[in-house]
């Protein structure tokens, strides 16, 4: 964990949580695992709002808990998650996926979910269903069943599993946190699981939808003040009713979003790379194997030239030769995104995940220099990368730049740490006049420097958006009256003369400065989204490298004759010589 990172995770926290659980989450992001008592102690905050905050975080998977390190009896322990927390950040993503996979259903329901961090299914579907008959015209209303079949279809893709099993920590102190989030605090699924997403291997039950006795309709929300006292009596009703899913609840699953993600970004470049036929094809290939596969694989199942045939959408005529065209097209291509694994069934063939990601991260460091350094810089950077290892005499041949140029964009890059000087001595005494200086690339380290940049930028974005809503709050509060009193003018029937009077009361000049600073938010809004789109990347080809069964080393033959460099822990495959030596 970077400064970086806990930065951008204090002002994510600030934003969604308020001030007093930004300090919490910080606090034990830099320190660790610590009970109730030392955080007290060091953050100088209140037993009542450490408990509360503590409680916001553990509700919304952003901390664990668990038995103290000192044994038996030892108070608990509380720790953040700071990858959970940045998670908050594609919290948009994750919404707009829901809204175009399942339609303003999905959406609803994944929002409800990502807002209160964990529900049952009968307080969502109500929830749901009464928004969703809010926004409806006057005589209709959203049936539960509707809502309750789209949870269903979340569920079985993948995208909803239940929170696992609350496991029992050492002491008190343990419920002590998870009551004012949940009543049913035996039931919290806060626990040390819940930091790694369970899987149904682990967790049999974890994709199973419970029967539930749930019928009606969505009701509209009383707007009349008079109906307090009601809403609240049958807010009462409503806790003691049972549904038959008490004590189970659900949570977003982020990792099979991420895959969606993942899928989507290498359609999209086998669309750009070739055309759309081809990244149907790879779509089709993804979608049958996205249960079968792990998210942890390199690559996915194999599958046969006529099981991708049979599977392909009807909309798409595409007889068996040109198929059979179009998958050698795939193999050939030098971004090898589908290898073939066998000549059964017509051939098999898999999506090379691993691979894929690394082509996907390597285009996204060559876009970076060439926005940054330009497009011979970009050019000397594409050469390093395919030749692996270089002398400046042959950077300067290869990429047909002048000396003086290649030279001063090489020392540029250098300073950057985007290159790599790595020494190969002809004698041990390392002497300069007997040494070679190669140029090189190490693509993985080079891709978490940009990841560390890109959590910088994304800091700096939120930090600029909220000093400009603040350098503004007099204005913005005044815009949100005014709105106010139209929208209840408006809902009473008031005369138009009445309405232009009330909008009148914000001049033209005011009218002007809040036109700008939302188009100005709404750019930084948009910057933030894109710069989550290059870290999700970043992000899935890191963690892809970690996860890989492959070899860590790799090497390399110097253009140097009779030399061979060997680079250890580069996470670009490996030939296995260097294991032989």
């Amino acid at each position: 964990m970077t400064a970086q990172e806990v930065r951008l995770c204090g002002l994510l926290l600030r934003e969604h949580f308020g001030e007093v659980v930004a300090k919490v989450g910080t606090h034990l992001l830099r320190s660790g695992a610590q009970n109730l008592r030392t955080i007290i102690h060091e953050t100088g905050i209140s037993l009542d709002l450490v408990k509360k905050s503590l409680c916001v975080l553990v509700q919304h998977g952003t901390c664990v808990f668990s038995a103290g390190r000192k044994g038996p009896g030892s108070p608990t322990e509380y720790q953040t998650s700071c990858d959970r927390i940045l998670r908050i950040l594609r919290y948009p993503r994750y919404i707009y996926t829901a809204k175009t996979l399942y339609g303003d259903t999905g959406e609803l329901i994944i929002e409800e979910l990502l807002q209160r961090g964990h529900m049952t299914m009968s307080s969502t579907v109500k929830t749901v269903a009464d928004r969703l008959t809010q926004n409806m015209e006057e005589g209709r209303s959203m049936d539960y069943s509707e809502v309750s079949s789209a949870f269903s279809k979340l569920v079985e893709t993948h995208f909803l599993q239940r929170c696992p099993p609350q496991a029992g920590a050492g002491t008190k102190e343990s419920s002590t946190p998870a009551t004012p989030a949940t009543p049913a605090a035996p039931s919290a699924p806060a626990t040390p699981v819940s930091n790694t997403q369970p899987t149904p291997e682990s967790f049999p039950d974890c994709y199973k939808v419970p029967h539930m006795t749930l019928i009606g309709r969505g009701k509209r929300q009383l707007s009349s003040e008079d109906g307090e006292d009601q809403r609240n009596a049958k807010k009462a009703k409503l806790d003691l009713e049972t549904h038959g899913d008490e004590g189970i609840y659900w949570q977003v699953n982020f990792e099979r979003f991420h895959l969606h993600f993942r899928d989507q970004a290498i359609i999209s470049a086998v669309a750009n790379k070739l055309d759309q036929t081809s990244s149907e094809i790879v779509r089709t290939m993804l979608r049958m194997s996205e249960v079968t596969t792990s998210p942890t694989a390199t690559c996915t199942k194999p599958l046969s030239a006529n099981e991708i045939f049979r599977s392909l959408p009807s909309s798409y005529n595409i007889a068996r030769p040109i198929l059979d065209q179009y998958l050698t097209l795939l193999v050939d291509d030098p971004m090898e995104f589908v290898g073939k694994a066998g000549e059964s069934g017509g051939g098999m063939y898999v999506v090379n995940l691993h691979r894929a990601l690394a082509n996907l991260a390597r285009a996204t460091l060559e876009s970076v220099v060439q926005e940054r350094f330009g497009s011979r810089s970009a050019r000397i950077f594409r050469l390093l990368l395919r030749k692996r290892h270089l002398e400046q005499k042959q950077v300067e041949d290869f990429a047909m730049i002048p000396a003086k140029e290649a030279k001063d964009m090489l020392y540029t890059l250098l300073s950057q740490n985007l290159v790599q000087l790595q020494e190969v001595p002809k004698t041990p005494d390392f002497a300069p006049s007997r040494t070679f200086y190669l140029y090189t690339v190490n693509q993985l380290p080079t891709a978490r420097m940009l990841l560390q940049n890109c959590y910088k930028t994304v800091a700096n974005l939120i930090e600029r958006r909220l000093f400009e809503s603040r350098e503004s709050k007099r204005l913005l509060e005044k815009s949100q009256r005014i709105e106010a009193i139209l929208a209840s003018l408006q809902a009473s029937g008031a005369e138009p003369e009445q309405l232009t009077e009330v909008e009148e009361m914000i001049t033209a000049p005011e009218k002007q400065q809040l036109e700008s600073l939302r188009v100005h938010i709404n750019k930084l809004d948009s910057a933030e989204n894109q710069v989550d789109e290059t870290i999700f990347l970043l992000e899935s080809y890191v963690n892809s490298t970690a996860t890989s069964t492959g070899p860590c080393c790799i090497c390399v033959t110097s253009p140097v004759p009779g030399l061979s460099v060997c680079l250890v822990g580069s996470g670009l495959g490996s030939c296995g010589s260097c294991h032989s030596k």
